[in-house]
């Protein structure tokens, strides 16, 4: 006779974690100008190991996904600028040179906050860099919104250090 868990009949309060409450930090970019950033996620491929008339299946390598920033594009200080700046490191626009991977790619943290403002959880992106940017829209026809900076990032690998 199986004996149940008072964790598992009884219910247990807790307090979930919420997607407005974080903080990214990324060298060169003001934490305040980021709006929002797409969730960490992984693919793994599958090996199939043939034998005979039957096989097995193993994992393959893992794949992290590609991260999407979207900015704030205040007038002062710029975001555009600021991700230029980025970009710079990478390709050199007037000159044609690239950059050294070590110089362009960066460590990115992600502090996800509890209710009363403290670090319940750490993401670290390891060597992000730009695959795409997209500096926004400009419109006549549209009422006054906000300016959006949007942004692929590639990246090595995520540590979830707690």
């Amino acid at each position: 006779m199986a004996i149940l868990d008072p964790n598992e009949i009884f219910f247990t309060a807790f307090e979930p974690k919420q997607k407005n409450r974080f903080i990214l930090y990324v060298d060169g970019i003001p934490a305040y100008l980021i709006k929002g950033v797409s969730g960490m996620g992984f693919s793994q491929e599958e090996i199939v190991l043939n034998h005979i008339n039957t096989y097995r299946k193993i994992k393959g390598k893992l794949k992290w996904n590609d991260l999407t920033l979207t900015l704030f594009d205040p007038i002062t200080p710029s975001g555009a600028q600021a991700v230029m700046e980025w970009v710079r490191l990478h390709h050199e626009s007037v000159t044609g040179r690239d950059g050294y991977s070590d110089m362009y790619k960066k460590d990115l943290t992600i502090n996800v906050l509890g209710p009363v403002g403290d670090i319940v959880s750490e993401w670290v992106v390891k060597g992000a860099f730009i695959k795409s940017g997209d500096f926004g829209e400009f419109n006549w026809d549209t009422e006054a919104e906000a300016q959006n900076i949007s942004m692929v990032l590639g990246m090595d690998y995520c540590v979830l250090n707690f």
